[in-house]
């Protein structure tokens, strides 16, 4: 009888209870693509890193949430043109990262270079990056965070600076929750603690949730080839700072092409829904 009630029960938990919470879970509660009047905060390693998500910063852009960008490295070190230096680099990536985002909505004042090393972000001490991310999160107190995926079980391997730009950014979310991490924040700004928790990581190997950019896909398109010192032969011998044209036309025609042939354009993220402030 005992064994009876025992595995009425499993049955009951199977059939009625574990369905309700995968529903939860499957469920999609907020497209982000109707979001309107929301902070958004996007955390990177360089000037170009936005191309991984540009077509949704630009969706959410365009419906009037408010985009705020920490760039932690000027971007000073990648170009294999020998006759280019690393401050003619970084004054040069600083722009083509200010027109891109320009395109996309994104306001200059709302983009914020911290100007480290390219490459050389592992070996900044982590506590005053810490302190940084930290601060940008109390101030601003966003509703969602774009950044680097730090991985989910495991830790994700990404090359330098991602690297540590992933971790760094949410040790700096974690620290802000609480009021005794870099408690000056509070006592000499006024900074109160603040909790984060909605997350959009990029560059992810266990993405979970699709941005339909398809409307926005030629935008992306056009503020992406902008970074001249990156992508194409620019980043040989530099040739900017206007782009190659003959370059674009090629890629909006295929995207086109696409397009017309019923394709959806669509940008991955993982998303995690909860604080991940313990």
């Amino acid at each position: 009888m005992k064994t009876k009630l025992i595995l009425t029960f499993c049955v009951i938990i199977f059939l009625v209870i574990l369905p309700v919470r995968l529903s939860g879970q499957e469920r999609n509660p907020e497209d982000i693509t109707e979001w309107k009047g929301k902070t958004i905060m996007f955390f990177a390693a360089h000037p170009d890193d936005e191309t991984l998500v540009s077509g949704t910063l630009a969706i959410l852009a365009g419906n009037g949430n408010k985009i705020y960008i920490v760039m932690y490295t000027s971007g000073n070190k990648g170009s294999r043109d020998l006759e280019m230096t690393s401050e003619r680099l970084a004054q040069i990536r600083r722009q083509e990262d200010i027109k891109a985002n320009r395109l996309l909505g994104i306001p200059e004042e709302n983009i914020f270079f911290l100007g480290y090393d390219d490459g050389m972000l592992e070996y900044v001490p982590q506590k005053e990056l810490c302190e940084k991310a930290c601060w940008f999160v109390r101030k601003y107190r966003p509703d969602a965070v774009f950044s680097f995926d730090p991985g989910s079980t495991w830790m994700q391997w990404h090359k330098t600076d991602h690297r540590m730009a992933a971790f760094i950014s949410m040790d700096g979310i974690r620290a802000a929750a609480y009021h005794l991490y870099f408690p000056h924040h509070r006592i000499n700004e006024g900074l109160q603690p603040y909790t984060v928790r909605d997350f959009f990581f990029f560059d992810s190997r266990e993405p979970n949730y699709k941005v339909d950019i398809t409307e926005v896909s030629e935008i992306k398109i056009r503020s992406r080839i902008l970074y001249v010192s990156q992508f194409g032969a620019g980043n040989l011998k530099y040739i900017g700072p206007e782009p190659d044209q003959q370059r674009l036309k090629e890629q909006l025609k295929n995207n086109a092409e696409r397009i017309e042939k019923g394709e959806k354009i669509f940008e991955n993220l993982r998303r995690v829904q909860e604080s991940l402030s313990f």
